[in-house]
């Protein structure tokens, strides 16, 4: 399953450059202290979570497992996947392009869009050549492999697999320089269409088997898929990743890290896949898997309109972000935050700048007068509204 490689670009990022001299330990230090009063103190309280139900009425029970575990991911899921995978039913929303990049081994392309209501949306391709989409589908899944590549993963445990539909529950921790370590609590499921095509569905959940606990920040938002397919033409096959998550970071600073640290690591999974191809990989958890027990696409999924709307993912077990609550919720910002995150976000541009304090400043003034300009902007449109 992996969570998704658009969420682990940043530990790359911070580690390229170990001797960023006084700016980068002034940076850290600042880091470090805002961190720690704030987690002594709790002077500026994070954004709450949404408010989740309790285990009974959240995760599948032993009596009837298969009918609460059939609704945590669907084939309404997948048609929401494949429809905004799809170029053609995105054209109304404003995407940003973050990066373009390719070697003689892979190429990756990833934009973003900010929706009106949830956190960031992504989407990215990226293309290996001399792979079959069998060994890319068994490199995405094989989480036992992936802690030994990917450094951001550091526990993963299957919770429960439904044989009667494919849905496979798990938890995963992944933890980042400078912040608390996030606990994924994921349910999802495989299917396989035309021509070995595969398409995966992961979104959060809850699970008896993993309450809550106070070292882990829990991610309470996660949507995330991809499909796997063969490029005509060519010995090669796409990745195409749909991905939004509310990790409860700073939207800004992670997009700058996103960008900044991304591109080392997919070229680190590149060598990790190459290297995954030649050696066997005997199971070493449970026999059985969202994999092995991977379902068909609907016949009707296969032929999908492609200018057809944009379906909405089944509602979880956690529900959507949806509602007028849920958007004043995102947008509520303690007014005490606001010079500390001004603070916060100079000595982050100058950390993130690899110790360049004159690149660091820049990149920090850049954003300060990209806020100023959007508020400048906001305000002159309400003054010319009705009054």
């Amino acid at each position: 399953m992996g969570v998704s490689v658009l969420s682990s670009p940043s530990y790359d990022f911070w580690h390229q450059n170990v001797n960023g001299g006084y700016a980068t330990l002034f940076a850290l230090l600042f880091l470090f202290i805002y961190h720690f009063y704030k987690n002594r103190f709790s002077l500026f309280p994070s954004p709450s979570p949404s408010p989740s139900p309790s285990p009974s009425s959240s995760a599948p029970p032993s009596n009837d497992s298969h009918s609460r575990s059939s609704e945590v991911v669907s084939d309404a899921d997948l048609k929401f996947l494949i429809q905004n995978l799809d170029d053609n039913n995105i054209q109304d929303e404003h995407w940003e392009n973050v990066i373009d990049k390719r070697n003689n081994f892979m190429s990756y392309t990833a934009k973003c869009c900010r929706p009106k209501v949830g956190p960031l949306k992504y989407l990215s391709v990226t293309v290996f050549e001399n792979c079959s989409t069998e060994i890319l589908r068994e490199f995405y899944m094989d989480n036992d492999y992936r802690i030994q590549w990917d450094k951001t993963m550091v526990e993963h445990m299957q919770l429960q697999l439904d044989t009667t539909n494919g849905i496979e529950f798990g938890r995963t921790i992944k933890k980042f320089p400078l912040l608390t370590p996030r606990e994924y609590i994921l349910a999802w499921k495989l299917w396989e269409g035309r021509d070995k095509t595969f398409y995966c569905f992961i979104k959060e959940c809850e699970h008896p088997s993993a309450p809550r606990q106070k070292k882990y920040v829990r991610v309470t938002y996660f949507r995330s898929g991809w499909c796997i397919q063969k490029v005509p033409g060519r010995n090669a096959c796409e990745i195409k990743m749909f991905h939004q998550e509310d990790a409860g970071l700073n939207v800004e600073m992670a997009k700058l890290a996103f960008s900044r640290g991304i591109w080392s690591y997919v070229c680190k999974m590149d060598n990790a896949l190459r290297k995954y191809s030649v050696i066997s990989h005997p199971q070493t958890s449970a026999a059985d898997s969202a994999v092995t027990l991977i379902q068909k696409v609907p016949l009707e999924l296969e032929a999908i309109n492609s200018t057809s709307p944009p379906a909405s993912p089944t509602a979880t077990i956690n529900g959507l972000y949806t509602g007028e609550a849920k958007e004043k919720k995102l947008s509520r910002r303690p007014s005490k935050k606001v010079v500390v995150k001004g603070l916060l976000l100079l000595g982050g541009a100058i950390c993130l700048s690899r110790g360049h304090s004159a690149l660091g400043a820049k990149v920090a003034m850049a954003y300060i007068l990209t806020k100023l300009h959007k508020r400048g902007a906001s305000s002159s449109q309400s003054e010319q509204g009705p009054r």
